[in-house]
């Protein structure tokens, strides 16, 4: 069966993965680090903002049972794609979003994607997410990976408490 990958930042990396993790046609979501130059960057020195990166999910997904436009549309689901600053209570450059790009037709479709959501209204502000080509993505560190599983009660508590989960509830009711 053929796959790709998605790439996307939503702010914390911990709440990018549960959304699409059990979804049919979803291989595999990893947390890491894209969008700078520093070479396997730590989380100390992502979370410093100086390295360029951002954290992220990477997706490993078949195209002919999960397509890359619905990929999207939980993405945008999962964010405030007018908050250039960071992800409700995460502030700052590692916490900003952005759509990374594997391919010309990923990036048609997150152009298209982005501007319906421009125009459905949804929002009184312009969504702020960037659409980018793929750079190097560095997994982070184990501890990281599927932390909603390992640690379901801080995973909660934090998904709550930073504010993104009633934000979720409050715009995107409905499609979540």
């Amino acid at each position: 069966m053929k796959t790709e990958k998605a790439t996307f930042a939503g702010g914390c990396f911990w709440c990018m993965v549960k959304p699409f993790d059990s979804l049919d046609g979803i291989e595999e979501v990893v947390s890491g680090y894209t969008g700078g130059e520093l070479p396997n960057p730590t989380y100390e020195q992502v979370c410093s903002n100086a390295t360029g990166h951002v954290e992220a999910v990477q997706i490993t997904f078949q195209p002919d049972i999960f397509p890359y436009e619905k990929l999207l549309d939980v993405f945008w689901t999962q964010i405030d794609p007018t908050d250039a600053g960071g992800q409700f209570f995460d502030r700052g450059e590692s916490y900003q979003t952005a759509i990374f790009y594997h391919s010309e037709e990923q990036q048609l479709a997150a152009e298209k994607s982005k501007q319906e959501l421009n125009n459905s209204g949804r929002f009184k502000n312009p969504v702020a997410t960037p659409i980018v080509q793929e750079k190097l993505f560095y997994l982070a560190e184990t501890y990281h990976q599927d932390y909603y599983k390992k640690n379901p009660g801080h995973y909660n508590r934090y998904s709550v408490g930073s504010g993104r989960t009633a934000f979720i509830e409050k715009n995107w009711r409905e499609q979540s």
